[in-house]
């Protein structure tokens, strides 16, 4: 009995096996295509060859490229874009592979089994989406970003002796790396692939200040004043054009000044006009000539203050109008600048003024907690004297004989700054805060030597010689009241 049963089955399989490897046999020769009940998403891949399927997936994903993308930037701005610029793309393109080997591999049985199911339910593989991230980044730095708000910290202003206090404006800015990670996340992700609204990363930067410490600022600091009574106009309405330019800063803790970016470019549009200046030794015009007195006012405002000098240089030649190692001077060819920063916990008001006897004053406000009791004073003392020793002498065929244009001298100094602090008045420090040098220039001339007579020609080249700008001067003043007289008797002469 049992040996009968053992026959009868194998026999049915044997049966079975006849009738449904032919089957199996008819579909792997079909297996250039996908088979029915295989989808990709939505789409129905039954019956296509590989690049039949990436083909018809590839136009699905085109379709896509027109669909809009709003971009919701800083201020409620908006910036409206497609999926296409911001390089849609197709993330799993192996899916096609995986389709059309559906039901062709592993043992007859399995295969079978994998044929069957798609008769009772599909098998669907999700199209990913991909997006270019220098194309989202490339769009978010060019249209997204111009929306960014510097803040405008809150303000102060002194009108008629009483600080005003205005109101700041908060800033708004693109974080471009996290919002180019939301961008991407959504779209390969939450997207149902219409149109949507995506919003940005947008940092929100808060203005410094309040009305409260604003309104403490009160305190006289420091305050200093210069002369410039002996500037022509020109210059003098450089001195106050500049001190124009930096009246009204306020400096929170923290903040540095530079005096060069306050009062540049020195242009006429900016206010300036062609005055003399200190250039490789020599006084020369130059467009915003007599600047440096304005740095020099507000260097010793800030000393007085007790501000954090962190540069400062002085003039190539000695000034006049402070004493020496007291000035700082900028100067744009030479890279020059006077810069401070505000060490104090508290903001700090540089108001400036000039007058009408033309003087200059730079006067620092802010919280006084020096205490009381204790004065500053900054002596200047000289180390060394270098005096001129030689003349020089500059002849010249271009101007007449006679011409002599004299340059003044420039003693040279060595010298240093020293800070005194006293409390009650009794000194407790004394410190050096700089040192200086400045260029001895020897007194110049520039000797006009043009002469048709070679004998007035050639005294005048030996007096040159001599280096004497006096000797020089009285010489070519005589040479040239001999040639006017004898012009004057050619002149006076009868013609026959």
């Amino acid at each position: 009995m049992k040996k009968f049963i053992a026959k009868g089955s194998l026999f049915f399989c044997v049966a079975l096996f006849i009738w449904f490897v032919p089957a199996l046999e008819g579909r792997a020769k079909g297996g250039e295509t996908i088979k029915t009940g295989v989808y990709a998403g939505d789409i129905s891949l039954a019956g296509m060859t590989k690049e039949e399927a990436e083909k018809t997936i590839q136009e699905y994903i085109a379709s896509m490229e027109p669909v809009e993308i709003v971009l919701l930037v800083a201020d409620n701005q908006e910036v409206v874009t497609t999926a296409g610029e911001l390089g849609i793309g197709w993330a799993n393109p192996q899916i096609v592979d995986e389709a059309l080997h559906l039901g062709t591999q592993g043992n007859i049985v399995q295969r079978y089994k994998v044929l069957k199911d798609l008769e009772y339910e599909n098998k669907i593989y999700p199209i990913e989406l991909d997006f270019d991230i220098e194309a989202i980044n490339l769009i978010l730095t060019e249209q997204c970003t111009q929306y960014n708000t510097e803040p405008v910290d809150m303000g102060l202003v002194r009108e008629n002796g009483v600080f005003v206090v205005q109101e700041g404006q908060i800033g708004y800015g693109l974080d471009v790396e996290a919002s180019i990670d939301t961008i991407y996340e959504y779209l390969t992700g939450d997207w149902n692939r219409e149109n949507c609204s995506i919003v940005l990363n947008i940092e929100v930067n808060e203005p410094r200040g309040t009305e409260e410490e604003l309104l403490l600022v009160k305190d006289v600091l420091g305050t200093f004043t210069t002369s410039y009574s002996t500037s022509n106009g020109n210059r003098s309405a450089n001195v106050a054009n500049g001190c124009r330019l930096i009246d009204g800063t306020l400096l929170y803790p923290g903040d540095e000044f530079s005096c060069y970016d306050a009062v540049a470019p020195f242009s006429e549009r900016n206010g300036y006009y062609m005055a003399g200046s200190y250039l490789n030794g020599k006084v020369v015009d130059s467009l915003g000539g007599g600047i440096c007195q304005v740095s020099t006012t507000l260097y010793n405002a800030v000393l007085l203050s007790e501000l954090e000098v962190t540069e400062r240089n002085n003039h190539s030649m000695i000034v006049t109008y402070v004493d020496p190692s007291a000035d700082a001077a900028i100067a744009e060819s030479s890279g020059k600048d006077f810069r401070f920063v505000n060490n104090t916990d508290y903001p700090i008001y540089i108001e400036g003024r000039t007058t009408s006897d033309k003087k200059i004053t730079f006067t620092i406000y802010g919280v006084e907690t020096r205490p009381e009791g204790r004065t500053i004073e900054y002596v200047s003392e000289v180390l060394e004297t270098i005096n001129p020793t030689t003349e020089i002498l500059y002849p010249d065929a271009g101007l007449p004989i006679g011409v002599v244009n004299v340059t003044g001298a420039h003693i040279g100094y060595k010298a240093q700054l020293w800070k005194v602090v006293r409390e009650n008045g009794v000194e407790v420090s004394r410190e050096i805060i700089n040192n200086s040098s400045y260029k001895m220039v020897p007194r110049s001339a520039v000797v006009g030597t043009a002469t048709a007579d070679p004998n007035a020609y050639n005294a005048l080249m030996e007096a040159i010689a001599t280096n004497d700008i006096n000797h020089v001067r009285n010489t070519a003043a005589m040479l040239a009241a001999q040639a006017n007289a004898a012009a004057a008797e050619q002149q006076a002469a009868p013609t026959e």
